[in-house]
């Protein structure tokens, strides 16, 4: 024997509410909102399990940070002592590129005259000062002639002529001059 479908088929709704368009309207929003939520869910959970990833990377940053503070305060002495020595070398090399001393007097002293006797040198920084007193103005002319005359020398200057104290026969003068390279 067959077997009887005692099922009911109802095409009238059972509740009116639901027919009604107002009823459509809250039905669709209500579902258009779990949605929301479920989504709303999902960022704020994203949020809170990313803040475990950045409070370890922020941890993480701290840790290099306090690991180079360290580093440089460790070389902050081999630092300073590297200055130091770099000033120290720079101060050699520019005393050992001027021309010696004793070239510049030996220079100065192949210049002198017979007649012309002196009293003092003084060397800064390419600036030569030289001292000297003559009983003769032509010898203190062939100084200077000298001076100019010399690939040692440039830009010389005679300054400060005076007659001596003791004696009045005598001149002082002070030539400056420039050393060349």
């Amino acid at each position: 024997m067959p077997i009887r479908n005692t099922k009911k088929i109802n095409l009238i709704p059972q509740d009116e509410f639901g027919a009604s368009s107002m009823g459509r309207i809250l039905k669709w929003a209500l579902s258009t909102f779990r949605v929301m939520v479920i989504i709303t869910e999902l960022v704020v959970m994203s949020a809170f399990l990313s803040r475990f990833w950045l409070d370890a990377r922020n941890s993480d940053l701290n840790e290099e940070i306090n690991v180079s503070k360290s580093q440089i305060i460790a070389y902050k002495d081999i630092e300073s002592e590297f200055r130091l020595l770099q000033k120290k070398i720079s101060m050699a090399k520019d005393i050992y590129s001027r021309p010696k001393v004793s070239n510049i007097i030996t220079n100065i002293l192949k210049l002198i005259p017979n007649d012309v006797s002196l009293i003092s040198i003084s060397d800064t920084e390419n600036q030569i000062l030289v001292k000297a007193s003559s009983f003769s103005e032509a010898a203190i002319a062939q100084f200077i002639i000298n001076f100019e005359g010399s690939k040692n020398f440039s830009d010389t200057i005679l300054s400060q002529v005076s007659s001596g104290i003791d004696n009045s026969e005598l001149t002082s003068f002070t030539i400056s001059t420039k050393t060349k390279k």
